[in-house]
């Protein structure tokens, strides 16, 4: 039995026999319901007080099974409560060593800072990716939502040193702070890029202005849902279409339709081919929409356009198709 049920289950066997045993005293001997009720307690614990008043044969014989019953209640109670304490904290023990141990195997993965709502859909989308990260959340009650989604977390604050190499920072990939506070992603992404210069750090704006701030601090790109949202918005009434087909190519619409960034290794047999060349669009049909290399990114290329080792391809099309693409992409095997 799950030890919580059994401290509640010897919690009301208990509250059932003082129930029992004062109701049994008032009709036998007819005493005062405190009167049973203090006889049944100072019974039940074995203290030895005395009895309140003479007993009779019945009420003797009352006792005697009261305290047959009563004792083994008691000790099932007790050692119920002990279980349940010791249990729970041997797990959560456990539990959070098992944790700090998958923590400690990471590597290129991101950290999150923040569970609130952004953090929270960052996070659903990484673990659908699926992409390695850990969530750094200071409020216990949010811990508990991140516990109970099964992703790996730590409980603290996100500006110290600490907490951050708990979560593995020096091996970390990158950094999404995503607190609501805009001085307090300042300082974040201060504190980050401190302690790894080479972090990719992306970070939230939540007022006016505060995108400039963050990129001085050392953000590598600042978001803003609100400005996002409302240009959103804006463009639903004003491009519907275009809207539409974003909706589609990210997959809000057809999931079997996506649009995703692919890397190219030296061991590729693309490298040195034109896209005319390569067969991205007759063997697999996809299309190429861009091709992004040093920062720079090549819109719709041209057919003869060499691809090259490093090139990010922008490549839209069907589900398999993108995961072949991924495989030719690194020279592995399909």
């Amino acid at each position: 039995m799950d030890p919580l049920k059994k401290v509640i289950f010897s919690l009301i066997s208990l509250a059932i026999l003082i129930g029992g045993g004062t109701l049994g005293y008032a009709l036998i001997e007819d005493w005062s319901a405190f009167e049973a009720l203090y006889m049944t307690i100072i019974t039940l614990t074995t203290v030895g007080y005395g009895e309140v008043h003479g007993l009779s044969y019945q009420g003797q014989v009352f006792t005697i099974i009261l305290i047959i019953f009563g004792v083994g209640t008691i000790a099932y109670t007790i050692g119920s409560m002990i279980q349940f304490m010791v249990e729970g904290q041997l797990y959560q023990l456990l539990g959070r060593k098992k944790v700090q141990k998958k923590i400690s195997r990471l590597h290129g993965h991101y950290i999150i800072c923040g569970y609130g709502r952004i953090g929270r859909r960052i996070s659903r989308e990484f673990a659908a990716n699926p992409l390695p990260f850990i969530v750094v959340e200071n409020d216990a009650e949010r811990c508990q939502h991140i516990e109970n989604e099964g992703y790996l977390f730590i409980q603290g604050d996100a500006t110290q040193d600490e907490v951050l190499q708990r979560a593995g920072i020096h091996q970390a990939k990158g950094l999404v702070t995503a607190v609501t506070s805009d001085a307090a992603n300042v300082f974040i992404i201060l504190t980050a890029r401190g302690m790894n210069p080479k972090l990719f750090i992306m970070a939230r704006a939540s007022e006016e202005g505060a995108e400039v701030k963050l990129m001085r601090a050392g953000a590598n790109k600042v978001v803003s849902p609100y400005t996002i949202g409302a240009s959103r918005m804006a463009q639903a009434i004003l491009r519907p279409s275009v809207v539409d087909f974003i909706d589609i190519a990210t997959g809000r619409k057809n999931i079997a339709l996506q649009m995703e960034e692919i890397p190219v290794t030296p061991e590729s047999h693309l490298v040195g081919k034109a896209l005319s060349q390569s067969g991205l669009r007759k063997e697999l049909k996809l299309i190429i929409i861009g091709i992004k290399h040093d920062e720079q990114m090549i819109f719709n290329p041209e057919a003869n356009t060499i691809i090259e080792a490093g090139h990010i391809l922008i490549a839209l099309g069907e589900s398999p198709d993108i995961k072949k693409l991924e495989l030719i992409a690194a020279n592995k095997n399909l």
